[in-house]
């Protein structure tokens, strides 16, 4: 449980791993401060031992050029400003000051030969330094990695617990693993809270899913049942040959009809009882659907020609891949003109081609029928596109001024 934010921790841990740093910097320099200024008392000292017992001059004061050591007459004839000056090469450190006399200048020189340290030394310290800032560099990112990801538990945490949740199978573990008092009432509380409630409404949701497939099955197909009787008990029966046309059109749109109800109840279960793993011959569903298509073709005067290249076996869902078909045979004879066939279904190892003829004309027209069909009779080819999707196919329509090519691939 955490008494503040998750925005008041982050800052929080930002400040505290600056305040961290900048007092580690802050006693490094004043260590090094400390140190430079022992080292340069040191050395002096120890100048001043091995001179012993007479003691070395390095800081003296010069009223006039000409006593200046002679490596300095040069540089003071000229004239130079009040401030200070470093000679390196002869290891003297000059300071000009002001004098009671307008027209002549002071000097202070100091000496430091033997004070300062070796160029090999400072060598050597740089390199000391170098690894001093890159272990406090270190420091810093361990120390600023710890403090960040202690801030950001809670949201690894939810992420964790999110990611281990399986949206298909919801449990009453998951609800606990997510469940919305583990995370406090900061930010992350209120997005567990969310997540709580989405899965919440997602199960309510399966639960409801799961109820109206149960009871539709029922109802949907018992009245479907009963028609189907109906309609076997008129076919007994002495029928005019307009009522017996009737009659067939009444059977088509009832087998259709059930064929509908049986793929939308399909898809709307989780789950499929196992449904989409048989194997089933291609040819056959393939002739039952020009069967049953055939008389859209009436007077049209048209051929459908059949090339069976294989005998494909294909595993998923019978019924899922009849509509499929019916649909594609359906389409192709709907929008074949009259004598502009022949309608070519072709099979292969691993696809079906369906290939309808179309005039210039008539393409217009197609592209028209075919965007109302989508959501009409037929289930349309968003319906086709959705079960093969479902069982791992593929389907495309391929449509130009003189053909439509259907293709239905496993």
């Amino acid at each position: 449980m955490y008494r503040h934010s998750l925005r008041t921790r982050v800052a929080i841990a930002f400040a505290v791993c600056v305040a961290v740093l900048s007092v580690a910097w802050g006693l490094a320099f004043f260590a090094a401060i400390r140190f430079t200024e022992d080292r340069v008392l040191q050395h002096q000292l120890q100048r001043a031992a091995e001179s012993y017992p007479s003691m070395p001059m390095n800081l003296r004061g010069y009223d006039e050029i000409g006593s200046l050591p002679e490596s300095l007459r040069e540089w003071a004839q000229t004239n130079p400003d009040e401030g200070l000056y470093e000679f390196e090469n002869i290891e003297l450190h000059v300071a000009v000051v002001p004098t009671n006399d307008e027209q002549q200048q002071g000097f202070v020189v100091f000496d430091v030969a033997g004070i300062e340290a070796a160029s090999s030394e400072d060598w050597w310290w740089l390199l000391f330094i170098t690894g001093a800032v890159g272990a406090l560099a270190t420091l810093g990112f361990a120390l600023g990695v710890v403090v960040m990801r202690k801030a950001v538990a809670p949201v690894s945490q939810l992420a964790k617990a999110v990611a281990d949740i399986d949206p298909k199978q919801l449990s009453a573990e998951d609800h606990k693993r997510i469940e919305a008092s583990r995370f406090g009432d900061d930010e992350v509380g209120v997005l567990a809270r969310t997540i709580e409630k989405t899965l919440e409404r997602i199960s309510a949701f399966v639960e409801r899913e799961r109820y109206f497939t149960s009871s539709a099955s029922h109802e949907l197909r018992t009245p479907i049942t009963v028609i189907t009787g109906a309609l076997e008990l008129l076919e007994q029966s002495n029928l005019s040959a307009t009522d017996e046309k009737a009659l067939d059109r009444v059977k088509r749109a009832t087998l259709d009809m059930k064929t509908t109800i049986e793929m939308f109840l399909c898809l709307a279960r989780e789950t499929d009882d196992g449904l989409y793993d048989e194997q089933f011959l291609v040819m056959p569903l393939v002739n039952k659907a020009i069967d049953q298509q055939r008389y859209l073709l009436t007077r049209k005067f048209v051929d459908v020609d059949i090339d069976e290249l294989a005998k494909p076996i294909v595993n998923g869902h019978p019924q899922a891949f009849s509509i499929a078909v019916n649909n594609l045979v359906r389409n192709a004879f709907e929008h074949t003109l009259h004598a502009h066939g022949p309608i070519m279904i072709r099979i292969k190892e691993h696809e079906l081609l369906v290939t309808n003829q179309v005039s210039s004309d008539a393409d217009k027209r197609y592209t028209q029928t075919e965007a109302a069909s989508s959501q009409g009779y037929g289930l349309g080819l968003g319906i086709v596109q959705r079960l093969c999707e479902r069982n791992g196919w593929s389907f495309s329509l391929l449509a130009d001024e003189k053909r439509v090519v259907a293709r239905l691939s496993w």
